[in-house]
């Protein structure tokens, strides 16, 4: 049986504490809702000798909604999302995605920014230690070639959280705070296309909140699973259309979500099922078939495109 490492617990009033304890401890890692990370601690994924636990700090876990747009504190749980009325009145896909993350215990304690942190998932990562020791491990952890993809150099564990492709079609940005400062990027600046190293974080920044505008573009989220409840989507789609301008946010592929912004032809439901083709590379990382994820993922961009149109 597997157990959970030692480690100690630090319980940081502020943001600047929050980065002061993981100056101090290199070996830390920030702590949310847990539902993920904790996980992956019994099952020896990762391995620390402290956890910085962020739900202590009011600024995360408070949300503003008013004339420049919804801002939501990185540590706001995903069912104080959709409990919220006005969100859900206004922006509908995120709520929708936030409602499909897991069951109704994990939303009370997953973040939102936990979901978008969420580590990558393969099948040949997400094992107990045994079997991954009995399989001489793997490329993203304590190995040396990736199972996927034999002969490459780069991880392909699939990213998977949900909020990506919603907030995506919302066009989000995130706040982002380190020792340097505080400052804002676009939603899909956060992630990079390597599932061992998939967030363009520096080692002591943290995301403290998501700036989501006003006036948002009509949007639907809609994700397919193994089971009705729990499980990981196989493949999650956003759509947002204004005009003849969309958006298009997928999840579950490939080690990034993937983002498509185009600013004409929307209302041409072939061209953006074919340009999501062209950017969705799904690998063999879960229990269904590459050729499966990629079908699915496709469906359900033409399906939510002529929903909206």
């Amino acid at each position: 049986m597997e157990t959970l490492s030692q480690f100690v617990v630090f319980e940081p009033q502020t943001i600047a504490e929050a980065l002061e304890a993981r100056a101090r401890e290199p070996n830390s890692r920030y702590l949310a809702g847990g539902t993920d990370l904790i996980t992956n601690l019994r099952r020896g994924l990762q391995r620390h000798d402290a956890l910085i636990d962020l739900r202590g700090i009011p600024e995360l876990r408070a949300f503003t909604l008013d004339g420049s747009g919804l801002r939501i504190g990185a540590a706001v749980t995903l069912a104080d999302l959709v409990r919220n009325e006005r969100i859900r009145f206004e922006y509908p896909a995120l709520v929708a995605a936030a409602q499909s993350v897991a069951a109704p215990a994990h939303r009370e304690s997953g973040t939102v920014g936990g979901n978008l942190c969420l580590d990558t998932r393969c099948v040949y990562y997400n094992e107990s230690t045994w079997w991954r020791e009995a399989n001489d491990f793997c490329l993203k952890y304590e190995g040396t070639k990736c199972h996927i993809a034999r002969t490459g150099t780069r991880c392909w564990a699939a990213y998977s959280g949900d909020l990506a492709p919603a907030l995506f079609a919302y066009g989000a940005q995130v706040d982002v705070a380190g020792l340097r400062g505080t400052y804002r990027i676009p939603l899909e600046n956060l992630f990079a296309d390597d599932g061992a190293a998939h967030l363009t974080l520096a080692p002591d920044e943290l995301i403290i909140a998501v700036q989501v505008p006003s006036n948002p573009w009509p949007a639907v989220y809609e994700k397919i699973r193994m089971r009705g409840a729990i499980d990981f989507p196989l493949a999650g789609v956003a759509v947002a259309r204004n005009g003849s301008q969309a958006r298009v946010g997928i999840t579950g592929t490939d080690s990034r979500p993937i983002t498509i912004e185009i600013g004409s032809r929307a209302e041409d439901v072939d061209h953006l099922c074919a340009l999501a083709g062209e950017a969705i590379t799904p690998m063999r990382t879960t229990a269904d078939s590459p050729f499966y994820r990629r079908n699915v993922a496709l469906a359900l961009v033409r399906k939510l495109a002529e929903a909206l149109a």
